[in-house]
């Protein structure tokens, strides 16, 4: 057992050795290049980003709210010059804010959009349609948004392909 115990020991001390003596990578790369070469290494590629935003109530302070979000979040990765892709998705009592006759925020929403393409508006079928029964009237959406057969699916699906959720 004695001896097992020194093997470790002495093959733990060889790796920090070697850990130890092993130059990096970079300094074998200097030390191979004329005096007044410098290296050239690829850029690292930039992340892209990924939001979406939950709008499921009828009110006009926590539309605003996803809407500073959105913008702020898009401006924030523009000056970093990183991209960013951002899905306001509205169901419920929310969609009031994609609805042409309803909506308090339509005229930010257009403003929004014409200044950032990176941020989407998603409108639930299945509260539209559910609406629509209960008004006896077609439900006229913004031309901003886009109809999604179930906006809570629509979040699912966004989460499991991993874009960060945020409920304002």
């Amino acid at each position: 057992m004695k001896g097992i115990g020194n093997s470790v020991m002495a093959a733990v001390g060889v790796a920090a050795l070697i850990i130890a003596v092993t130059p990096s990578a970079e300094a074998v790369v200097q030390q191979n290049l004329p005096a007044k070469q410098t290296v050239k290494r690829p850029i690292a590629e930039k992340k892209s980003h990924r939001l979406v935003l939950q709008v499921n109530v009828n009110d006009p302070a926590t539309m605003n709210l996803a809407l500073n979000n959105a913008t702020n979040v898009a401006q924030y990765y523009r000056d970093r010059n990183e991209k960013v892709a951002i899905e306001i998705i509205t169901f419920g009592p929310g969609l009031h804010m994609l609805r042409d006759d309803t909506s308090p925020v339509k005229a930010r929403i257009k403003t929004i959009k014409e200044a950032n393409p990176d941020i989407s508006f998603q409108a639930c079928g299945n509260t539209k349609e559910n609406m629509h029964r209960a008004e006896n009237k077609e439900i006229p959406l913004i031309p901003e948004a886009t109809l999604v057969k179930s906006g809570v699916v629509r979040v699912m699906e966004l989460q499991e392909l991993g874009w960060a959720y945020v409920r304002p």
